[in-house]
């Protein structure tokens, strides 16, 4: 208990001005119980006379009830309490990234606790539900917490973890890469933010596809960078629209956020020559590497860089669960130290218990179990919601089918960019969540499209929310043509 003693006059007297200023701050509320005078005596270094002396005062006067066996506890003091001091009422100084961070964040909300009361949510980013996963994940942390280290973890991660990321990657995504060149992170989040404090200063240009992943934007703004968009079209970003000058550019190229494209090999090479003839750094952000649905995908933009200009980011908030927060990223040797140093300021690493769960999980092969068990899941949830758009949207929307990840992108034939907001309202009425995709750009795209996640909710409920958008569309004029 913090009790502030003013040093006037006798102990006991302080205590009971001390005790009375915090029961009428409201400090100590009604009903809480005080500690036992032998205790108070001890904590506050006084005699238990004194402590005594205080509280039976404190009865007398009607701040405290004593009652046998049980303790002291704070009476109901009533209108003695005074108003709580609103916090807006206090004028806080605050620096210019927390200006800019609380100019470029939209109420830090979440994919999927904006909408609770929706009965079908289209939103993208909502984890695949998966009991089982639970179930094993508990008994995998309960196994790891046996051996864990209780110390200070590496700032860089766990060696074990890092080398079963290298492995993973070898075999999956045709990255090379060795424990030192991988730094463990707090979600793709912190890996943006990590890469702003190494390679940026406030006023440099960082390229994002338009339309592109937000939260990266929001992180660069905050630290005072200007973002730049660059076209994209069907086959991803187009490297002719490269600015002729900037510091950083960030891309998705085995699945473009959010439309889906697959960036060819021959625009790859002509990123990787922008990046090194300019000095400049690419960070690709492979989100949902691994869900593919059909084809053979390329390998990642990382296996082709070999002037070291790529820093690639994973995260298995998409491949597991989002509440993990464990993302990596393969750093070029020439970065390693200052992102190492970076992470270290940053938070000291990761939790280590999570972290050795995570690797014995991999290393036993059940990562993988459950990957292609969620393959298996999505690829029916997509196929429901294909179905059903055909069904029930017809050629109101022209649906771009990537055959990979936990979202579809669809555009508006017929309509105006007021329309589709208009839909987006009305569908919302009716307990469908539908999201458009501009908030994803920097300027408002030539036609409006919606961004439908289906990782959130069983094909039979795709179906039912597939008919339930055909309905939203006849009711608000946009029907597709029979």
């Amino acid at each position: 208990m913090y009790l502030d003693l003013d040093g006037q006059g006798a102990r006991y007297a302080q205590l009971i001005r001390a005790l009375k200023s915090a029961i009428l701050d409201g400090r100590f509320a009604a009903g809480a119980r005080l500690p036992a005078s032998r205790a108070l005596a001890r904590e506050l270094d006084v005699s238990r006379n004194t402590v005594l002396a205080a509280y039976e005062q404190l009865q007398a006067e009607g701040f405290l009830l004593g009652r046998v066996g049980s303790g002291s506890f704070v009476a109901n003091v009533g209108s003695a309490t005074p108003q709580k001091r609103s916090a807006n009422t206090l004028v806080a100084p605050l620096s210019s990234f927390a200006r800019r961070a609380l100019a470029n964040t939209d109420g830090r909300r979440i994919p999927g606790h904006q909408h609770s009361d929706l009965r079908y949510d289209l939103q993208y980013g909502l984890p695949l539900a998966n009991p089982l996963l639970g179930s094993v994940w508990r008994r995998e942390v309960s196994r790891a917490a046996e051996h864990v280290e209780f110390d200070y973890p590496d700032a860089q991660g766990l060696l074990a973890l890092r080398e079963q990321i290298c492995d993973y990657l070898a075999r999956r995504r045709g990255v090379p890469a060795a424990p030192e060149d991988v730094v463990i992170v707090s979600g793709t989040q912190q890996a943006f933010a990590l890469a702003a404090r190494v390679l940026l200063e406030a006023g440099d240009t960082v390229v994002l596809e338009d339309p592109h992943y937000r939260g990266a934007r929001q992180v660069f703004a905050a630290f005072g960078a200007h973002a730049r968009g660059c076209r994209v079209d069907n086959e991803g970003l187009v490297p002719a629209a490269l600015p002729s000058s900037a510091r950083l550019a960030v891309v998705t190229p085995s699945h473009q956020f959010p439309t889906g494209a697959l960036l060819p090999l021959s625009r790859r090479v002509d990123l990787l020559d922008w990046a090194t003839e300019r000095h400049a750094w690419l960070i690709e952000d492979d989100y949902d590497g691994e869900f593919r649905y059909g084809g053979r995908p390329l390998a990642a933009l990382k296996s082709l860089d070999r002037d070291g200009r790529v820093i690639y980011i994973g995260s298995f908030s998409k491949a597991l669960f989002p509440a993990l927060r464990l993302g990596y990223m393969v750093v070029p040797a020439s970065l390693r130290e200052a992102f190492s140093a970076t992470k270290w300021l940053e938070d000291r690493g990761c939790n280590a218990l999570e972290q050795a769960t995570l690797a014995r999980f991999m290393a036993d092969g059940g990562f993988e179990r459950h990957l292609r068990r969620a393959a298996v899941a999505l690829r029916a949830r997509r196929s429901a919601m294909l179905s059903g758009l055909r069904r029930h949207a017809g050629d109101a929307v022209e649906v771009v089918d990537s055959n990979a990840g936990m979202h579809l992108t669809a555009w508006l034939t017929r309509a105006s960019h007021a329309d589709c907001e208009r839909l987006v309202a009305h569908a919302r009425t009716r307990g469908l969540g539908l999201y458009t995709i501009t908030p994803y750009c920097l300027k408002q795209p030539p036609r409006p499209g919606l961004v439908l996640g289906y990782a959130g909710l069983p094909p039979a409920d795709i179906e039912a929310a597939m008919k339930l958008f055909g309905k939203c569309l006849q009711e608000t004029g946009l029907a597709p043509s029979r």
